[in-house]
């Protein structure tokens, strides 16, 4: 049996060499992945997940962001919901979904002592589950994502289930065999948005890219067609213009490299970030203040509105996906802070009274049709009656307008110090070093053991 599954897998099984700087931006995707699910640990949704599995957990051997150590599948539910918990975590747009959530939890979770996985082979691994993530997403993107499928743990887990089987050495077939598997288990409907469900996406998805990928190297199989045949994905999650995979082929250059990842700079839901970018440039541009304008009026996709559900958001899971809510305190403070979304954040009335001036509205169907992707507008109103307007295509964090070396490491330490962990510069260092670790394990282990809890 041959299909599209066979032939990703085949492509990217043959691909041994990436360049220093797809392994840089790797490294950078998995120390900020590091740094997320470190600030997401304490988050409600992971300590239900811990509770839930707590039976369940002894006598394994993989590493806990939590503390301790459990089995495989656990440890990657646990980390991967702690790396989504507070949306401060890497998006990326091929698989339209939060890449390395999935992918940095479920290889981490097979990592082991008795079993040393080089820094290495961590990387390329994680490489190979993002352009895996990337095939899928080709075939079915962005029509899948915008019938309201969560990518994350859709197209997420089936990309890092190939990412997986890499990294134990499986084989061609098996990889693909893991990718049906994870098919198979692909679920997560968008409208969990602003719910603890959403980050749980992620460690569900995490967790069943591992298990899928240990099912396919113990014999376990599925169609090999099963990403296009009838009551297929393509057929029953891909959305009316899914265009298939006819004319997928794997590129030279690492998808890394050509799309990359978009490293947030906000602790919210990415559909709110250009507006927040686009509002700030206008705010440094012409020195206003929040008493200079009379209204905000957003123009974005119509996936973005429909993620954005909250108007008044009544706690702080529904104020990161609230774009009043967002624009509002970008306007106040200045910029966004993993303080700004707690409950007790959210009581203040003279930003309530901000946010009744802010509109949202969509680009119609006919408009985004034939896009992959549109600009998203905020158009000011101020007092003077002034307009001043203001697009912006990428956020910053993208690879067209990427972080520099400061703002990723002051996010970073930023995320521990919310997790209640000392943060010391060899952490960052030593991590950044990742690519020439003997062991990830020991690597891992030591990092978590001495970023100890205040």
């Amino acid at each position: 049996m041959t299909g599209i599954l066979l032939d990703i897998s085949s492509q990217l099984f043959h691909r041994s060499e990436f360049s220093a700087t797809a392994l840089e931006r790797a490294t950078d995707a998995v120390i900020d992945t590091l740094g997320c699910m470190i600030a997401g640990a304490d988050d409600a949704g992971v300590a239900a997940v811990t509770t839930a599995f707590q039976s369940q957990s002894a006598g394994g051997g993989s590493l806990l962001v939590t503390g301790g150590k459990t089995s495989v599948s656990i440890a990657a539910m646990v980390n991967g919901t702690a790396a989504h918990a507070l949306d401060f975590d890497d998006n990326f747009h091929p698989a339209r979904a939060h890449a390395s959530a999935v992918l940095v939890p479920a290889l981490m979770a097979v990592t082991s002592a008795d079993s040393p996985i080089s820094g290495r082979e961590f990387l390329n691994a994680y490489l190979i589950g993002l352009e895996a993530q990337a095939a899928v997403g080709y075939g079915v993107n962005p029509s899948h994502y915008n019938r309201g499928w969560h990518g994350t743990s859709t197209v997420g887990a089936i990309g890092a289930a190939a990412g997986v089987v890499r990294l134990l050495g499986g084989g061609n077939e098996e990889m693909a065999q893991a990718m049906s598997l994870a098919i198979s288990m692909a679920s997560g409907p968008k409208g969990q948005f602003g719910t603890l469900a959403k980050p749980i996406h992620a460690g569900i998805a995490a967790r069943n890219a591992v298990e899928a990928a240990m099912l396919a190297m113990s014999g376990a199989a599925g169609r090999l067609d099963i990403l296009e045949r009838p009551q297929g994905f393509l057929d029953l999650f891909g959305g009316e213009e899914a265009r298939g995979w006819a004319d997928w082929r794997l590129d030279e250059t690492c998808i890394i490299e050509s799309r990359g990842l978009v490293t947030k700079l906000h602790p919210c839901c990415a559909s709110t970030h250009r507006a927040i970018d686009a509002l700030l440039d206008l705010v440094h541009e012409n020195a206003l203040k929040p008493e200079d304008i009379v209204a905000i009026d957003t123009k974005v996709g119509v996936s973005a509105v429909k993620n954005l559900a909250y108007l008044s958001p009544a706690n702080a899971m529904q104020a990161r996906f609230s774009m009043q809510y967002c624009l509002a305190v970008a306007l106040e403070k200045g910029s966004l802070s993993l303080a700004d979304f707690t409950d007790a954040a959210l009581d203040n009335p003279e930003r309530e009274a901000l946010m009744q001036r802010i509109g949202m509205h969509a680009y119609t169907a006919a408009e985004e049709r034939g896009h992959e992707r549109l600009a998203h507008t905020v158009t000011l109103t101020l007092r003077n009656g002034e307009v001043l307007q203001k697009e912006r295509l990428h956020a910053n964090g993208a690879l067209e307008m990427p972080l520099n070396s400061q703002q990723k490491r002051i996010k970073f330490a930023n995320c521990l110090a919310w997790g209640r962990m000392t943060f010391d510069q060899t952490h960052f260092d030593r991590l950044a070093d990742l690519g020439r670790q003997q062991s990830v394990y020991a690597l891992f282990n030591w990092f978590l053991s001495t970023t100890a809890f205040d």
